[in-house]
């Protein structure tokens, strides 16, 4: 599998990044099954794995690390995350120096790892100064317990707000952004892609399959359309919602356009985000082995302009059929602070 550099860092990671979010109790339960589904992973070629303290509350961070165990770790490009809850605690969870040392620690013992390649803060946090956290993060790059810092779901306005105050307090800068990126939210490319590019960072694109929704099972007239997710986040897949069956209409008339093509939605899906020249990687996340499977080669599929032109015809560059499906909500536009 071709290689490609993150951002300016000078390492080389391949398009598709193996995401570890299914494994455990969030998805596939069982641990071995979780490390065969990495070992096929790694044997097809793929060196960059991202997982979160946050998934499945640690034991996503424990799977990977057995799997890279006996030697596998060298060979790996290893990203995880930090920033949401993880106890009763109010102080468990955040952005602030006080849990980031302290969290950097339980990641480390849960990988079985001295080091962590590229460690991301989850969201952007408006209560924590990026000044502090910046200043935390850089602490662990010069003890050597992290090689690099990137960030999650960040707006764009924060995005070039960190950029700022990491040059000016000569602090370590985030070297990536891992934003959600697919056929049906393409909202990124207005902003999130450009800025990215203007500040030399990496994109690691999380949901490049939409949560499932490009999967190839969604489509109109289906006795059964649900997913594992809908329970936990049903404002992205409750039908009557009509956000949602306007994802239905452009899932299926996508889906339809892959069938011309002689092309698996799933591989046209991931190609197509892998294909944006601000793109790094897509993170795919199986829950299975069969998964894994109909997701790899997607980086050797090209996709020409006259499809691509297809594409923004079913949905236009820019846009989020779904605003929810963005993956945070501005909170100056919450009830509370547009009162006056």
């Amino acid at each position: 599998m071709d290689q490609r550099v993150l951002g300016r860092t000078g390492v080389h990671v391949t398009p598709l990044c193996l995401g570890a979010m299914m494994f455990g109790a969030w998805g596939e339960p069982d641990h071995d099954a979780g490390i065969r589904i990495i070992h096929r992973a790694l044997d097809a070629g793929i060196n960059f794995i991202d997982t979160a303290d946050v998934y499945s509350r640690g034991e996503s961070e424990e799977i990977v690390g057995k799997a890279l165990s006996g030697g596998r770790r060298e060979h790996v490009v290893l990203a995880t995350k930090f920033h949401g809850t993880m106890g009763d605690d109010p102080n468990e969870a955040g952005n602030s120096r006080r849990w980031i040392m302290r969290e950097v620690e339980a990641s480390l013992k849960r990988l079985q790892t001295d080091w962590i390649d590229l460690y991301q803060v989850h969201r952007w946090d408006p209560w924590t100064a990026h000044e502090e956290t910046l200043g935390a993060l850089s602490d662990l790059v010069s003890q050597g317990k992290v090689r690099y810092i990137g960030s999650s779901t960040y707006p764009a306005p924060q995005i070039v707000e960190a950029q700022w105050v990491a040059r000016e307090r000569g602090l370590q800068r985030y070297v990536c952004e891992q934003p959600p990126y697919s056929l049906l939210a393409r909202g990124v490319e207005a902003d999130i892609l450009p800025s990215c590019r203007q500040h030399d960072m990496g994109v690691i694109a999380w949901s490049p399959l939409a949560g499932g929704w490009l999967s190839g099972r969604w489509r109109k007239g289906s006795e059964e359309l649900t997913s594992r997710r809908a329970a936990m986040i049903p404002q992205r897949y409750d039908l009557s919602i009509p956000a949602n069956q306007a994802k239905l209409e452009a899932a299926d008339a996508l889906a339809e356009l892959a069938e011309e093509r002689g092309m698996s939605l799933i591989h046209m899906a991931l190609a197509f985000v892998i294909r944006h020249p601000a793109v790094t990687a897509a993170i795919i996340g199986p829950r299975t082995l069969e998964q894994l499977e109909s997701q790899l080669g997607a980086a050797e599929l090209e996709l020409d302009t006259a499809l691509l032109d297809r594409i923004d015809e079913i949905v236009a560059p820019g846009t989020t059929i779904n605003p929810t499906d963005a993956g945070w909500s501005n909170p100056a536009l919450e009830p509370e602070a547009r009162r006056r």
